[in-house]
Formats: structure tokens, sequence, C-alpha cells
């Protein structure tokens, strides 16, 4: 069996039993209906199982994923059928919770009576109804989702910093991060997202990473689109994860290269200053403050380019610091405990999963479960983190309850 043919097979044949064992529970949930309801659940569902596992196969075997056009059918359906199957996982979540409970059951009674009167153990009727209904509502939810990709989100904050120069106060920061323009697929859409900033009338543009998917030509019908972003105190920009190419399989380590160095270029045509490991000094009304910028510094198995201490020398004369990194892990592992003079760190790369909850007493996402530091502002003393919840998107083509967002930070 070839390596191509593995990579699709496996997750197929894991579907297939998926497919079996969530059956069980739609058999369950609807024994009590007449015959007729029945077989027409039965057949609805493996019509839609069935379709769901061919199309995988074949946007697999097509490598759809990596090599269709953003916003493409391909792209759509291919989210369409990985929705479906996870789903499936959630209603099948339900159903292994009450086969768990089942055999424990069993266990106790078999200690407790003989071989002659031991009962049989039957799965819940209502725990496979809730398991489905579970899976459907959050598929429904997920492809609801898919209108969500491009309304992007004002978030303001005032922050307070008593060692602020008094020349920069007031000063009106607007935020973006992981633009992931391999996604992207509308550009009347995010000239829209643009004309948000330009209207916010920002002194400073920060962008903290991940500004394609892969490679440096995503970039090439947006240059135009994002070098109408313009400040009076300029552009900054750092690389994220995303923009070393690390997760594509190149001719060769020079081809790798250079796709990296376009997209270095890329920065600069756009009229953006790209600070790789290094810091530059912004002058206003004869005081200054220092900006930092690393290259990526990633936990949980992310390769690690940055050197904050190569960033941060000769900049200790500065009464006042940010710091661009772009995974937040890199706050409390580096940031917190040895450089307590850097009062302002941005970061992006969660998307807050690009899915969960959020209002005023209360916010979820999965994603927390990995990072502490997620989505929104956190502090330790007197230092500051702000999280961007991502521009763009990637892998889902959408987003729910996690809007794009386009933070505006004003410092006093």
């Amino acid at each position: 069996m070839s390596k191509k043919v593995r990579s699709f097979f496996f997750p197929a044949a894991l579907f297939v039993l998926l497919d079996f064992y969530i059956f069980q529970g739609v058999t369950t949930a609807i024994q009590s209906l007449p015959a007729i309801t029945q077989s027409g659940i039965i057949f609805s569902y493996w019509s839609i199982s069935i379709a769901g596992l061919l199309l995988f196969i074949a946007l697999m075997q097509a490598n759809m994923f990596r090599t269709a056009k953003p916003g493409s059918l391909a792209l759509h359906v291919f989210a369409v059928v990985v929705g479906l199957y996870i789903a499936k996982v959630i209603a099948g979540t339900f159903l292994l919770t009450d086969d768990i409970r089942r055999v424990v059951q069993w266990v106790f009674e078999s200690v407790r009576s003989t071989a002659a009167d031991r009962v049989h153990i039957s799965r819940s009727s209502f725990m496979s109804l809730a398991g489905l209904v579970s899976g459907s509502l959050l598929y429904v939810v997920m492809l609801s989702g898919f209108g969500n990709k491009y309304r992007y989100k004002l978030h303001r904050h005032t922050l307070r910093f008593p060692n602020l120069p008094a020349a920069f106060r007031g000063l009106k920061i607007v935020q973006l991060s992981d633009i992931h323009s391999g996604s992207l697929a509308n550009r009347k859409a995010v000239l829209e997202g643009i004309k948000l900033v330009m209207q916010e009338e920002p002194d400073l543009i920060l962008f903290t990473g991940d500004l394609v998917n892969d490679r440096a030509q995503e970039m090439h019908d947006y240059v135009d689109v994002f070098a109408q972003l313009k400040a009076p105190l300029g552009v900054y920009s750092i690389l994220g994860n995303h923009d070393y190419g690390d997760y594509v399989s190149w001719e060769s380590a020079q081809h790798k290269h250079h796709n990296l160095e376009h997209l270095k270029q890329i920065h600069t045509d756009m009229g953006w200053q790209l600070l790789l490991n290094e810091h530059r000094v912004i002058e206003r009304n004869g005081e200054q403050l220092a900006l930092l910028g690393v290259e990526n510094w990633g936990a949980r198995g992310f390769t690690q380019y940055g050197d904050l201490k190569k960033a941060y020398e000769g900049s200790e004369k500065y009464a006042f610091k940010i710091l661009l990194s772009h995974d937040p892990s890199h706050w409390e592992a580096q940031v917190v405990p040895h450089y307590s003079d850097i009062d302002l760190t941005l970061s992006g790369h969660t998307h807050g999963m690009q899915f969960g909850f959020e209002n005023s007493f209360f916010r979820f996402s999965p994603v927390q479960w990995v990072y502490k530091q997620w989505a929104g502002l956190y502090e330790a003393g007197k230092q500051k983190l702000y999280v961007n919840r991502g521009f763009g998107f990637i892998g889902y083509q959408g987003r729910v309850g996690i809007l794009p967002e386009i933070t505006v930070l004003t410092l006093v």
C-alpha cells in the first residue's frame, strides 16, 4: 500500500467504524417509532454516511485540501464532510459514556448476582438521543459559521502604564494577527476589514505573524490590499509559525529558503517593517520607546526561531517596551520571569480556535485547554499581554462565536 493511499485509507476505515458505532445509537433512539419511519431514518443515515465517505476519499486522493483554491467548492465540501464526522465524534462520546456505564453496571451486577439471575443492561435511549441531537446541533452550528469568516469585530481596550512616556499618552495601536492569506477568497470583504482599520486613524499598526498558510505566493493577490495599511509611526510585523513553510514538502531546502526570503520581501513591498529578533526605536515629540520583535517562539512542538535575548540587547535604556511575539506561550515562559521591563506583549496564534462563546460574563473555547492565554487581555504585575483572535482563518472555513478581530489599543 502506497504512502498516499495509507494517508486516507486509515482515516476512512476509522470513519466506517464510527458510522457503525453511531448506527447502534440511532437504532436505539428510534426503536419506539413506527417501522416505516425507522426505515426512512436508517436509509437517510446510510445514504449520507456513504456519500460523505466517498467524497472524503475522492477529495483526499486528489489532494484537494492542499491544491484547491481558497473559497472553492471543493474546500467547502471538504469542510462539510469533516464537520459531519466531527459531529459524529461528539455523538459517539455520549454513546461511549453510556456504554462505559453499562459495563460498570454489568460488572457490579455480576459480582452480586449468580449467573442464573444476571440481567441484561440495555443502552439508554435517552443517552443515544442526547448524543445524536448534540452532534446534529453542532453540525448545524458549524455550517452556519461559514458566514462569519469576514465579520470583522473591533475590540477596544485602554491600557494604563505608569511609566509610559508623556509623548505617547493616548497612543492608538491597531494590532492584526494571523491573516492566513492562503485561506482568503473575498477581496471585497478583506478590503472592508482594511477600511475598518484605517477609519480608526491609528498611530501605529502592529502585525503579529502568520501572513500566509504555507507559501509566499498566497499573498500575490493581496499585496495591494494590505499595502493600504498606513500609520504615522509605521507598520511593523513579525513572522508566525506558518510563515516558515514548515508544513509543506519542498523540493529542496533551497526552495524552502527561497519561499521565506520571498515572504520577507513581500513585507517590505507592502511598506511593513519586519522585525527578525531585533528592536526598533519609536520616537514621538522627542521621547522614545522600544519596539521588539521576535521570530516565532513556539511551545508544544512548534519550532523555536525566536531569540528574545538578541532582540532585547540595546533596548535596556528605554523606559517603555512593547514586544511582538506570535505565540502567547512565550509570555509566561520567558517574558514574565526574565524580562520584567517589557511592559506590553502582543501575540496571536490561537485564533480562539475559531469556535467558542463570549459575552460580558462568560467565555469559553476548547483552545483554553491548550493555551492558558488564548484571547484578550492578561496581566501579571505591571506587565500586560494581549492575544488577538486572528484576522483570517485556516482549516475550518468559518468561525463560531469567536469572530475575526481587529484590536484597537489606546495607551494612557
